[in-house]
Formats: C-alpha cells, sequence, structure tokens
C-alpha cells in the first residue's frame, strides 16, 4: 500500500492486486497535483508575476481530464507481469503533461475559445491582459502565454518522469518510447494544419493524419512507454509484446480519433465542453469530412466547402451541415469504421504473451474510448 495525499486527504493504492481502470485514474491524478503543487510553489517563488501562471497551470493539469495515456501506460506495465509501485505511477503520470501541452497549443492553433467548459488558456490570458490595462496587444499577449504554458508543461513532463523514482536503467528503457511519442505528436500536429491548409478530401490523409495526431501518442506509444517501464522478459518475448501492443494500438487510437471527430461535429457542447460543431468553423479536413465529399451532391459539396473554417456559422448553419453529412451517409459509414477497428484491436488481445490483468483492462478500455461523449 501507498499513501498519496491530495488536498490533505490520503488516496490508498493497492498494488497487490488488479486494479480497476478508475483507481488508475485516481492514482494518477493524486500524482500530477503533488507534483503540480510543488513546481507551482516554485514559479510563485521566482515573483508574483508568476502567480496567474502557476494558477492556470496547477487548474489545467488537475481540472479532470481522462489520463487515458497514463491509464495505457500503466496497463501496458501490467501486461509485462512486473509487480507496480508509486514510481509506476509517477512515471506514467508524466505522460498526461505531454497532453497539457499538447491541448494548449491545439486550442491557439484552432483558434479555440474555450476548453472543457472553461476559456482556454490563451484567452484566459488575453482576458487577463484587459484586466489588468496591460500595454500592447491582449490578443499576442493571451497567444504568447499559452505557447510558454504549453511548453513549460513539456519541460515539466520529462521532469516528472526523471524523478518519477523508476531506476536508472528503466528510465533509459522507457525514454526511447517517450521520445517517440512525443516526436509523432509534433508530426502529427503539423500534418493536422497541413492538410487544412491544402484543403484536401481525402480518406486516406486524414486517416493518416488520425494515426499521428492522436491514435499512435494516444494507445500505441503509451503501451510501449509502460512496456519498457516493467519489462523483466527476454527480448523475444518483450519484441513480441510490443507487436501485440501495436496490433491492438495502432486501430484502436484510430477508432478513438475518428470518434473525436463524429463529437467535433455532433457533440453536444454539455458533454464536450466546445461550441457545437467546432470542427466546422475551424475547417478540420476529418475523415468524416473525407467520407462526406465523396457522398454528396456537388450542390451540397459547395455548401460543405464554405462552412468549413468559417467562423461565424450559425447555429442553424451547422444544423444544415450536420443534416446533410447524416443524410449522406458517411455518419454510419464512420460508426461502421470505428466498430470495425474496434473490434481489430481486443481481437489482437488473443495473447498469452500479454499478462491477463491487462488483457481485461484494454478489453475494457476500448469500449471507453470509442463510446465516449467528452
Amino acid at each position: 500500500m501507498a499513501d498519496i495525499r491530495v488536498a490533505g486527504y490520503p488516496y490508498r493504492v493497492e498494488f497487490a492486486r488488479k486494479p480497476s481502470l478508475l483507481e488508475i485514474r485516481d492514482a494518477v491524478n493524486a500524482s500530477l497535483s503533488s507534483f503540480s503543487a510543488k513546481e507551482c510553489d516554485y514559479l510563485r517563488s521566482i515573483g508574483s508575476e508568476l502567480n496567474p501562471v502557476a494558477d492556470a497551470m496547477h487548474q489545467f493539469i488537475t481540472d479532470s481530464g481522462k489520463r487515458l495515456r497514463p491509464i495505457f501506460a500503466y496497463v501496458g506495465f501490467l501486461g509485462t507481469g512486473a509487480s507496480a509501485n508509486q514510481s509506476i505511477v509517477n512515471a506514467s503520470a508524466a505522460l498526461e503533461l505531454v497532453h497539457v501541452c499538447a491541448l494548449m497549443h491545439d486550442d491557439v492553433m484552432d483558434g479555440s475559445d474555450t476548453r472543457r467548459g472553461a476559456p482556454s488558456i490563451h484567452r484566459a490570458f488575453e482576458a487577463l491582459h484587459n484586466r489588468e490595462s496591460l500595454q500592447g496587444s491582449a490578443a499576442q499577449y493571451g497567444i504568447s502565454a499559452a505557447i510558454l504554458l504549453g511548453d513549460l508543461a513539456l519541460i515539466w513532463s520529462a521532469k516528472a518522469l526523471h524523478t518519477s523514482g523508476i531506476s536508472d536503467e528503466t528510465l533509459i528503457r522507457a525514454q526511447a518510447m517517450y521520445d517517440e511519442m512525443r516526436i509523432e505528436l509534433m508530426a502529427g500536429q503539423y500534418l493536422d494544419i497541413h492538410e487544412g491548409a491544402l484543403a484536401t478530401q481525402s480518406v486516406e490523409r486524414s486517416l493518416k493524419v488520425a494515426r499521428y495526431k492522436s491514435g499512435k501518442y494516444t494507445i500505441e506509444r503509451p503501451l510501449h512507454f509502460g512496456a519498457a517501464l516493467g519489462t523483466s522478459k527476454t527480448a523475444d518475448s518483450h519484441s513480441e509484446l510490443q507487436r501485440v501492443y501495436s496490433s491492438y494500438g495502432l486501430p484502436l487510437g484510430e477508432a478513438f480519433q475518428l470518434r473525436d471527430d463524429v463529437m467535433g461535429v455532433f457533440g453536444n457542447p454539455e458533454e464536450t465542453g466546445k461550441p457545437a460543431g467546432d470542427d466546422i468553423r475551424e475547417g478540420k479536413r476529418t475523415v468524416l469530412m473525407a467520407k462526406a465529399f465523396e457522398l454528396i451532391s456537388p450542390t451540397e459539396a459547395a455548401v460543405l466547402t464554405s462552412a468549413l473554417g468559417n467562423p461565424a456559422l450559425s447555429v442553424t448553419d451547422v444544423e444544415r451541415v450536420r443534416a446533410i453529412i447524416s443524410e449522406s451517409g458517411a455518419l454510419d459509414q464512420l460508426e461502421h469504421l470505428i466498430s470495425g477497428l474496434t473490434d481489430q484491436a481486443v481481437t489482437s488481445l488473443d495473447s498469452t504473451v500479454v499478462h491477463p490483468d491487462a488483457r481485461d483492462l484494454l478489453t475494457e478500455l476500448a469500449t471507453v474510448v470509442t463510446r465516449r461523449k467528452s
């Protein structure tokens, strides 16, 4: 047993048995809260000017979040059959800070006003500039602050990993997967903005963006990272475990992003924390959009083309676009693709190389990530 204190209350983690997904999430939350509080205290000690930075970082890091990347990393570790301890929770939690960086920067690139139902970081600091009647452009101040806070989250991610308590040998093993995850994330983010600039209508190209922007860094690489944290297997069995994790993680990662694409158009703002049809206003060239263009008439294509990337779309405009996509059959095709990819992922787990505890949790996670509403 290990005690972790959050806001003065201990959260107990029992490492001697298979945890539930909720227990893993709670343990990750506790680790992140403890790490963030310490780092924010250091920021505040530099000067009172950094108090808003510390407050924003701590709130963003500790304010909910599904914690999928740390959970997949921890379950990836369990798949090796090794025994967990607090250092594994801490190392897994470090991956969430990579995600924090991506979200902060993503909101700047997309011009998003909200995140999880609250102002995005660049909008929050833009508002701070206005409240305090500072000089210069409030919008540029907010953008600059968000870039710096995102960079800080990425730095904190590395620090959280290096100070997690894992051995030097384990750190060296895990570092390679950690680096690959960050490189592929940045590559995917660039592919995303590039596809938008090209205004492509290709399902194949959109699937590639989905794989690198979200799929690989959400599921496959965290699983590989977790396996590297716990590997005590022979080289051959470790290689086989990584292969199974890829066979599971790649299709499920794509299904995860495709579900995100559906929510970006059809999601309920009360559940997603984003305005209705946000992906339409941002001009996202998703697989859903590409499939719709394949199926609709030239007249409907003209409507969809004019809507994509138009930030002034009304609710009525969004509903019209939704109707065109839905009536074309593109939404049904995407749901069928999500189901097929999910089944493919779960089928790949039929391997004795994955510890049964991890296999059960990964099967459960396949449902969690593809049927979510936020």
